[in-house]
């Protein structure tokens, strides 16, 4: 591979800008991907990281978490459905607080201690014990949602103390708490003084060992009059607004891959055409064609992995210069994952200039006297 590493260093302008070309595009499309999962992780990661495997709603409400309210009696009913374990009321609602002596919204789950409904990406501290007590999504610990921190919900001036924060726990792109069912009903009471009752905004349901969450989520809704219960990976994608996002950045991620395949085909297509009298002295002298497109395939896994790697800089640069209020996080798995599919796409394609060196006839060379031929 000698040939492929020799033309690469007479001619460093030329590859070297190929490369930066592939690197900008390789970081446009991981920026994206690390963009739309924060993004979607702030908008669902209260639901999708909190312990419930089974979520219950008002059919009413259309999967739409701040729409439901579980009627009287529901709740009983899905308790006798066969296959659940474990059923309890889980709260949610969007409230002023006062934090850090600011006042700003945020989202507090209330769950049955103990039972299903508790955040599960704990990254410090300890799940609330009693009532009055939280666990706070980790991004807001500076916001006045640390360890050791009061955060009041006004009006009505109940306290909550945060006793630990949880990692990829917002919710609506909000500050996110989890409480004891009690501490939403106090929550709730002292907001709206009004109210007679608090009624639970979901029901969080383990199964037993062995059934199948989907398969249970059919039978509740089938079984119980008024609610429809999803599994929760399908209550997060069924979120407001999920499918959308997910949508538009596909749409952007897709037209950014055409360009690498587009930019890296038509560049070696190019070369080979210029190189093609050099080319057919080299099938004339005994080169085989194995030994020519090896040549280009390594110069074109050259210049992807290497535009991979700056792609990879760029994004690391990119997440530690991100805001507090906004983090991103530069995957290695998803670097890894992209780098791989970009590789494969550059090498298809490629195939346009495999073909075209596959068709050099050798005895080409002694007719074309700008090759070197006798004629």
């Amino acid at each position: 591979m000698r040939l492929a590493l020799a033309e690469m260093r007479r001619a460093k302008l030329r590859f070297g800008l190929l490369t930066g070309a592939v690197a900008l595009l390789v970081f446009l499309i991981i920026f994206q991907q690390t963009l739309a999962a924060a993004l979607l992780g702030f908008f669902t990661g209260g639901l999708e990281n909190q312990s419930a495997e089974v979520l219950v709603y008002n059919r009413d409400a259309r999967r739409n978490v701040e729409g439901s309210v579980i009627q009287p009696g529901q709740l009983e009913a899905v308790v006798a459905v066969e296959g659940v374990g474990t059923a309890a009321p889980l709260g949610e609602g969007t409230f002023t607080v006062r934090a850090a002596g600011e006042l700003q919204d945020a989202v507090i789950f209330g769950y049955e201690l103990g039972g299903p409904g508790a955040p599960t990406r704990l990254a410090e501290g300890r799940l609330p014990q009693a009532d009055g007590e939280a666990v706070a999504s980790s991004v807001d610990a500076d916001n006045g949602f640390g360890i050791g921190e009061i955060v009041e919900v006004v009006p009505g001036g109940y306290e909550v103390t945060v006793v630990g924060v949880a990692e990829d726990s917002r919710f609506a792109v909000l500050p996110t708490m989890f409480t004891s069912f009690a501490t939403f009903e106090g929550a709730s009471l002292g907001a709206n003084p009004d109210a007679r009752a608090v009624p639970a905004s979901l029901i969080a349901v383990d199964p037993v060992p062995g059934v199948d969450p989907a398969e249970l989520a059919s039978r509740i809704t089938e079984d119980v009059p008024g609610v429809e219960a999803l599994d929760r990976q399908t209550a997060v994608a069924s979120l407001p607004g999920v499918s959308s996002i997910r949508s538009s950045f596909s749409v952007i991620l897709g037209l950014a891959f055409i360009v690498v395949v587009l930019i890296t085909g038509f560049f070696f297509l190019i070369l080979t055409v210029q190189k093609t009298q050099a080319l057919t002295l080299l099938r004339a002298v005994g080169a085989s064609g194995a030994y020519l497109i090896g040549n280009l395939a390594l110069q074109v896994a050259l210049v992807t992995v290497v535009g991979v790697g700056v792609a990879a800089g760029l994004l690391a640069f990119a997440a530690a210069g991100s805001s507090e209020d906004f983090p991103i996080e530069a995957d290695p798995g998803l670097i890894v994952t992209t780098g791989g599919a970009v590789l494969v796409l550059a090498l298809v394609a490629s195939l346009a200039s495999v073909r075209r060196v596959t068709r050099i006839d050798p005895a080409t060379a002694t007719t074309r006297p700008a090759g070197g031929g006798l004629a």
